[in-house]
């Protein structure tokens, strides 16, 4: 059984992980997944626990395939891949348009392209080979490695919906996804099939203060799942009708109105909360329908979060 976990945790500083992290493998724990969005990028959290454990895989969950050019994310990944030989694993995706054009100025290329392209650039230049011609997407010229990584890493897709969990199933190594409930990771599994790894990001607030857990995924809920992507993601999981109404008020530019509308079956449906011991459980059952990889990402409660994880530990 694998049990992951996101790092860097909310708030506590990239140095002061090293005594936890050196810990997590005798907690249980498996796996380290980073995550890149507007804190820490996703490869130093790693390059600094490769240094601190020799035990845990380690994984981005996920890096943006428009953020970087393909020369250079292959150069950081093989990079960590020599310092973690045969324990990491890149997980890739699309991210979304307000990260890549929002915030970093880069034309947001159509995501299946992109990331299909950037896959199989990688593979090659994984390979050692050298990589020059046109995809669909890009143009690479005469491009090698300088050295590539003695273990090429396991390379996994974000992927929410039929087409990309299909691209994973044909061509890469598994497939990463978020904001489900375990009872959606039967109909995830079905497009991925049997045979490649599922991972998930699982929100977890542990603490037994329900309205607490519950404002704070109402938060969270209503600031992702109105992100095109996401909202296409529950349309396919059967969640439209019950999340219109927020999708109307965040339309009308209504944030309390949007968080309002999000039903309290949603939130317990998406934020694993209760207990340590409710949510270990609630953990469990996402591995029961067929996941292989919980990360949890630990929600701020106002208490130490690396308490939290150790709480959490199997």
């Amino acid at each position: 059984m694998r049990w992951g976990l996101t790092v860097p945790l909310t708030g506590v500083p990239l140095r002061e992980h090293r005594a936890l992290i050196a810990e997590l493998a005798e907690l249980g724990y498996t796996d380290l997944w980073s995550a890149e969005v507007a804190g820490a990028d996703a490869f130093t959290p790693l390059v600094l626990a490769s240094e601190w454990d020799e035990r845990l895989r380690l994984g981005t969950a996920v890096v943006p395939v428009h953020t970087r050019g393909p020369a250079a994310l292959a150069m950081s990944a093989a990079t960590l891949a020599d310092l973690a030989s045969g324990r990491f694993v890149l997980g890739i995706g699309a991210s979304s348009e307000t990260i890549v054009t929002g915030w970093n100025g880069i034309a947001y290329d159509p995501p299946l392209a992109r990331t299909r392209d950037v896959l199989r650039f990688l593979r090659q230049a994984f390979a050692g080979e050298k990589v020059d011609g046109e995809f669909d997407s890009f143009t690479i010229r005469r491009f090698r490695l300088e050295k590539a990584p003695d273990v090429a890493p396991a390379i996994m897709l974000a992927a929410l919906r039929p087409q990309m969990l299909r691209l994973a199933a044909r061509e890469a190594d598994g497939a990463i996804t978020n904001w489900l409930s375990p009872g959606d990771v039967r109909q995830v599994r079905a497009e991925l099939g049997d045979d490649k790894e599922l991972a998930a990001r699982i929100f977890v607030c542990a603490t037994e203060d329900t309205e607490m857990a519950r404002n704070l995924g109402r938060y969270l809920i209503a600031t992702y799942l109105t992100v095109p992507g996401y909202a296409a993601f529950h349309d396919w999981l059967g969640r439209a009708e019950a999340l219109a109404p927020m999708h109307a008020a965040w339309k009308a530019g209504d944030r309390n109105a949007a968080m309002a509308a999000v039903p309290e079956s949603v939130i317990d449906d998406l934020v694993v909360h209760g207990s340590p011991e409710d949510c270990r459980a609630r953990i469990r059952e996402y591995l029961d329908h067929g996941l292989d990889t919980p990360i949890i990402a630990t929600l701020p409660t106002g208490g130490s979060l690396v308490e939290v994880a150790r709480s959490l530990a199997p």
